[in-house]
């Protein structure tokens, strides 16, 4: 089976897939990637299952190399990136010949980076999932001198593609549909909410992460007493001071703090993705309009997959130009015009 050497790596790289579902009510919430969507991405790429098991990397890589021929694409995060010493470009596959040094840096951009190999990484699953979910106790970081079984790559000479994500590194708008306890807080408290400007705090992880803003907290009308309920990612929870927080793929299952609405999946990977500082600003939809942005995983991925490119070389970029089998054979010129 191809391995996965991994020499160096960062504090916060993960094996990571679409998660766990289906524990929620024994205590244990779904995780996976926290940015969800960089999975279909990824899958979209290199044409392969978006269940497959990849490598995030929350801020900083860390240094890889195989030992096979396999195909690779960078998502998520706009991560410095090099093989060997010359660039790679994200949102591309690219080949990674046995031996060669893949080195992952710091993100450009945005937070969690994603490492997909075509074969995906190969490790034994725990219920059903190969996600490590840290304050759960499965899985855990990865360490230096590490190594991870991958599947093989079931066509590495597959022409080089790209595709254009969607823009989710910078902040922005962010989407929210009213939950069971929005009515708690006076219209005039949410339409504050909306009003207001939030930077994104270095305080967060995968469990969530909280929003700084100018200004008076955000409390329910009365502060009457909740009983702890079911809690989901994109929940936006207010700490007693008022203060909210984005609750994303490793939240807890049940709180008591209330809740002023729920950030749509759609968005969440925005919110995920915000670097400490950058601006969110939150914009209410009906339940009927947030229903009408759902998309089914297959209607996401077939999207995705038509928005793949081949992508087209300067030859002047081709180290290895003379390794490539430019024509497959000869003709005199005329023998196609003879009977």
């Amino acid at each position: 089976m191809p391995t996965l050497q991994v020499h160096s790596v960062g504090p916060g790289v993960t094996v990571q897939d679409l998660g766990r579902p289906g524990w929620t009510a024994r205590g244990l919430p779904r995780g996976g990637a926290a940015d969800r969507l960089a999975l279909f991405e990824a899958a979209a790429l290199l044409g392969s299952d978006p269940t497959n098991a990849l490598l995030e990397m929350m801020g900083f890589g860390g240094v890889f190399s195989t030992s096979h021929d396999t195909r690779f694409a960078l998502t998520g995060a706009d991560m410095q990136a090099s093989m060997d010493g010359a660039p790679v470009a994200p949102n591309t596959t690219h080949l990674l010949r046995a031996g060669q040094r893949l080195t992952v840096g710091g993100a450009r951009r945005g937070v969690f980076g994603y490492l997909a190999f075509a074969g995906g990484i190969q490790t034994n699953p725990v219920m059903d999932s190969r996600a490590a979910h840290l304050t759960a106790g499965i899985g855990g970081r990865r360490r230096d001198d590490d190594s991870l079984p991958l599947g093989r790559d079931a066509d590495p000479l597959a022409g080089p593609c790209r595709i254009t994500p969607q823009d989710r590194l910078a902040g922005g708008v962010i989407r929210l549909m009213p939950g069971p306890q929005t009515g708690f807080f006076a219209s005039e408290t949410r339409y504050r909410f909306a009003g207001t400007a939030f930077q994104r705090s270095p305080r967060g992880n995968r469990q969530g992460v909280r929003l700084d803003h100018d200004g008076a907290g955000f409390v329910m009308d009365g502060q009457p007493n909740i009983v702890s309920d079911l809690v989901l990612p994109g929940d936006v929870q207010m700490a007693g001071d008022g203060v909210p927080y984005v609750l994303l793929a490793e939240c807890q299952t049940i709180g008591g703090y209330p809740r002023i609405g729920t950030v749509i999946p759609a968005d969440l990977p925005k919110v995920a993705q915000a670097i400490p500082g950058a601006t969110l600003q939150f914009q209410w939809l009906t339940v009927e309009e947030a229903d009408a942005t759902a998309q089914t995983d297959a209607t996401l991925l077939r999207d995705l997959k038509q928005n793949r490119q081949p992508l087209i070389r300067d030859p002047h970029d081709i180290a290895d130009l003379l390794g490539y089998q430019l024509i497959s054979g000869a003709t005199r010129g005329d023998d196609l015009e003879r009977p």
